[in-house]
């Protein structure tokens, strides 16, 4: 690996527009090639943000030698197709969330990564926010004891649209893979995988999740208490209870620059920790620092947690009758 890390976007969508100025904040991370299924659309994006060379199909960027990492947005239902050919390929991967339409292709990557030796890691960027990192040093240092506890929400009012790739299901639409992803990967870092899954919610015509309410349990009376929708708006707060106190993250939670700590028998005491860039710059640092040190995984992000969030959300779809697939031709 060069000291210069060279990364190509697959799938020039929205998030891959959000994600793109973040770069600017990453030290020696150079975007070189963006790839669409639409030549006109990757042309477009690459003339737009000044990339040097676009394709018109992701097989194109996985042969390109000019690229050493993909940051992979396209909907959720091709990632697996599109990861395990990157990985076949020898390209490092940042895999957007979620990370695949399914929990039995979120194992054949992660099989296929560690097998090969490739990087491969899940774009959750909460979990490399400075609050969130903060947060974390915090409870480890015992500041509210042992947590017990953990309630999220996130969710949008969405009007529906069967042709948005959000309604879609044979995209990996509906509010689980969208949004609870968020709340359940949040009280995954904090509470580890859970015992139980208890979910109620609603679908829409098409199939895909409208809304869900998730109770993860745990042996030992641990709980989270979570819950996404594309049908309500909600808070976008998160608050995590222990023995010695709480902390509460701020909407909204999933990107948040201020936390609040309540320690038991003192006064509140509110910490912030501003983001650089937009938020992104945070998990595009840690690939490129990963890749520089040869590093096969993240330790902020490891795969372990991810399929460990994909099979709360495969179990939760389950029982609410949503059938996601992936997308085998999507390469």
């Amino acid at each position: 690996m060069t000291s210069e890390i060279r990364w190509g976007i697959v799938g020039p969508g929205r998030i891959a527009e959000s994600v793109l100025p973040d770069f600017a904040h990453v030290e020696g991370a150079r975007v070189t090639a963006v790839a669409s299924r639409s030549a006109e659309r990757a042309a477009d994006f690459a003339q737009r943000h000044g990339i040097p060379r676009s394709h018109g199909s992701y097989a194109e960027i996985l042969a390109d030698p000019e690229v050493d990492v993909l940051y992979l947005a396209t909907p959720h239902a091709q990632h697996g197709a599109v990861a395990l050919g990157a990985i076949a390929a020898g390209k490092a991967l940042l895999v957007e969330k979620a990370f695949t339409a399914t929990p039995e292709a979120t194992a054949q990557v992660i099989a296929a990564a560690r097998e090969s030796g490739v990087f491969v890691m899940e774009a959750m960027w909460t979990r490399f926010q400075p609050a969130v990192v903060e947060l974390r040093r915090l409870i480890a240092d015992g500041a509210i004891g042992e947590v017990r506890s953990v309630q999220a929400d996130l969710g949008v009012a969405r009007e529906y649209d069967p042709a948005d790739r959000l309604f879609a299901l044979e995209l990996g639409g509906g509010a689980l893979l969208d949004l609870g992803v968020y709340v359940v990967s949040f009280a995954q870092m904090l509470l580890g995988t859970p015992d139980s899954v208890t979910v109620a919610g609603s679908t829409f015509p098409t199939g895909a999740d409208a809304e869900a309410a998730l109770l993860l349990g745990y042996a030992d009376g641990r709980s989270a208490t979570l819950t996404t929708s594309l049908r309500y708006p909600t808070p976008g707060a998160a608050r995590v209870m222990g023995t010695g106190g709480w902390i509460d993250v701020l909407p909204r939670f999933h990107h948040p620059d201020t936390i609040v700590l309540n320690r038991a028998g003192a006064e509140p005491e509110t910490i912030t920790r501003p983001q650089s860039g937009t938020g992104y710059a945070h998990e595009l640092i840690e690939v490129t620092d990963c890749l520089r040190a040869g590093s096969r995984e993240s330790t902020v992000m490891p795969l372990a947690d991810t399929q460990a969030v994909q099979d709360v959300l495969g179990q939760a779809a389950r029982a609410l009758g949503v059938v996601h697939r992936d997308d085998p031709a999507a390469l």
